[in-house]
């Protein structure tokens, strides 16, 4: 169930931010739904190798690489999707997954805080 309203949270971010910035562009509330299990399936999949692979420059950086492999995650799900799913380039991505980390920690807090009432 978690899971399932983390997919939602994100499909919700993901039309604000196609909302917000030009270079963002989502087609619809069932591409941003799709692109959000995508983007969940290639966190599952793909996100641990490439931590494995780039951990000297993620422990140099003191973990704000990840911030870029968030973001190439992103851009993974860019090309998956096509043209309903649109992030003009890596700056973009980039931006966008720091506003994910953001909220998405935000709203874990929130309610982790709320559980313990």
């Amino acid at each position: 169930m978690r899971w399932l309203i983390g997919i939602l949270i994100n499909a919700v971010l993901f039309i604000a931010m196609a909302g917000y910035f030009e270079g963002f562009n989502v087609s619809g509330l069932a591409a941003a739904v799709i692109a959000s299990f995508v983007l969940s399936i290639l966190n599952v999949l793909v996100k641990p190798i490439l931590i494995i692979l780039t951990l000297p420059v993620t422990v140099l950086t003191l973990g704000l690489f990840l911030f870029v492999i968030n973001a190439v995650t992103l851009l993974l799900t860019d090309g998956l999707m096509g043209d309903a799913f649109e992030i003009s380039g890596f700056g973009m991505a980039l931006l966008a997954s720091v506003i994910l980390s953001l909220v998405n920690l935000i709203i874990q807090k929130a309610v982790e805080s709320r559980k313990e009432k």
